[in-house]
């Protein structure tokens, strides 16, 4: 209780000291570790009790159920900007209508994209390369947690909007729910009942349907925050600025899972389906340890939205340069936890397969290094989105995912082996960080934030 009060008097309207600014991000930082929680544990109880191959399985299946699931990362973030800048303009009345439009539309699409989704599935796992082993494990992972997409989009969406309705402590309380049903479920389902990929399925689905009805009562319901669900006022500008503004997670979301295609195509072909295993560990930490960024990222949107349109230029300054500082400070800190406690979190997830885990402890030292630099990336891209450039965010987030990383998993294979696939990965955060630095600096006068 002693949290949600400190929460509730933070308003956007508010000059932000360090202690401040991270309070109002603490909840969505937790609230985006929650959610990373889900896959980890799907990880840890199917490797764990489950084996190696069905582990590589729902890794392999993985990128293309995320691609699917974008939806909700480009609308929630997207209509964030949009509904932050209305409301530091003080028409309330019309970001209430805008939030109802979005919310309906996600879970539309959500529909839409789940059937989809099911009559691909078969096609998809084949072109994946999927060896005869793995196909069934796919096929059963797939089509359950399919039927959760629409739950799944929802719930990025109301995480986003959290924040922008004063409310992150709320989101995270949502969030730390649906996250221990997971959790629960998975030790019974996988750990007690052996039911493997099936029971991680029907574990991450129900909790992600939890995930996405509680923000749906609540916002139906009268409630105290900024935003309530409604009549939805439509505006096809206002849909397209959000669909613009939040391409970047749109093609963050998809791109990441395009390059984790190409990542585990040259896995297989150098190393089977160890080398997928090795990657799918190394991604479950990444998820926790890239959630503390975006986390950040989504908590700061709502106040860098709400002083732009505000024209508050001296509160924009001030929380982009603190913002510089955090990224540091958490980049540090990231690294020297990751260095730390490579060999544990391989020996928790593969200690079982002694090659496995000697190949996994190796790529996860190499990769630590790449949360040095890119949280620098991910701001940099939110920040563009919260002043509703969608192009340069998008830009920012199609070079790091997609271009840079495809380019060097192609390359540096053919001069180091195995090991070029892991050092691509950190080759393509630095050059990405510098290219969001150089953004940052190009367009500061432009947006008065430095």
């Amino acid at each position: 209780m002693a949290i949600m009060s400190l929460h509730t008097r933070i308003q956007l309207s508010d000059h932000f000291t360090f202690k401040k600014l991270l309070r109002f991000a603490a909840a969505p930082i937790f609230m985006m570790i929650f959610t990373s929680v889900y896959g980890v544990v799907d990880g840890f109880f199917v490797s764990n009790f489950a084996g190696k191959t069905p582990f590589a399985a729902i890794n392999l299946i993985m990128p293309f159920l995320m691609v699917l699931g974008s939806l909700g990362f480009m609308i929630g973030t997207g209509g964030t900007a949009i509904i932050s800048m209305t409301l530091g303009r003080g028409n309330k009345e019309d970001a209430n209508k805008y939030f109802s439009l979005l919310v309906y539309v996600t879970a539309i699409g959500g529909i839409v994209f789940s059937a989809a989704g099911e009559l691909a599935l078969p096609a998809i796992t084949r072109a994946l390369k999927a060896t005869e082993d793995m196909y069934d494990y796919c096929i059963f992972y797939g089509r359950i947690i399919l039927i959760a997409i629409p739950f799944f989009m929802l719930q990025n969406v109301f995480q986003a909007f959290f924040s922008t309705a004063e409310k992150p402590t709320l989101g995270f309380l949502i969030t730390l729910i649906a996250g221990c049903t997971n959790i629960l479920l998975d030790g019974i389902l996988v750990g007690v009942f052996k039911t493997g990929v099936k029971g991680a399925a029907i574990a991450t689905a129900v909790s992600q349907f939890v995930g996405a009805a509680i923000p749906l009562i609540y916002f139906f319901s009268k409630n105290n925050s900024l935003l309530r669900l409604g009549r939805p006022k439509w505006n096809g500008k206002v849909l397209l600025r959000t669909c613009t503004n939040g391409l970047s997670e749109f093609v963050n979301n998809i791109s990441a899972s395009v390059v984790s295609i190409i990542f585990n195509y040259q896995l297989l072909r150098l190393a089977g389906e160890n080398g997928v295993s090795a990657y799918g560990v190394i991604m479950y930490v990444t998820f926790i340890f890239f959630s503390i960024y975006v986390g950040y990222a989504i908590g700061t949107a709502p106040l860098i939205g709400f002083n732009y349109g505000a024209n508050n230029e001296q509160e924009l300054k001030n929380i982009f340069k603190k913002s510089m500082i955090v990224m540091g400070l958490f980049g540090i800190t990231l690294i020297a936890l990751s260095l730390a406690n490579a060999a544990p979190i391989a020996k928790l997830y593969v200690g079982y397969d002694a090659a496995l885990y000697a190949l996994t402890k190796r790529a996860f030292y190499i990769y630590s290094f790449c949360f040095l630099t890119v949280g620098y990336s991910i701001f940099g891209s939110s920040m563009f989105t919260a002043f509703n450039n969608g192009l340069i965010s998008a830009i920012i987030s199609f070079l790091r995912t997609l271009v840079i990383q495809t380019g060097f998993v192609f390359v540096l294979p053919l001069i180091w082996g195995l090991n070029g696939v892991w050092f691509s990965m950190l080759f393509a955060e630095i050059l990405a960080s510098l290219i969001s630095i150089s953004c940052f600096i190009a367009f500061r006068k432009r947006y008065k934030y430095a």
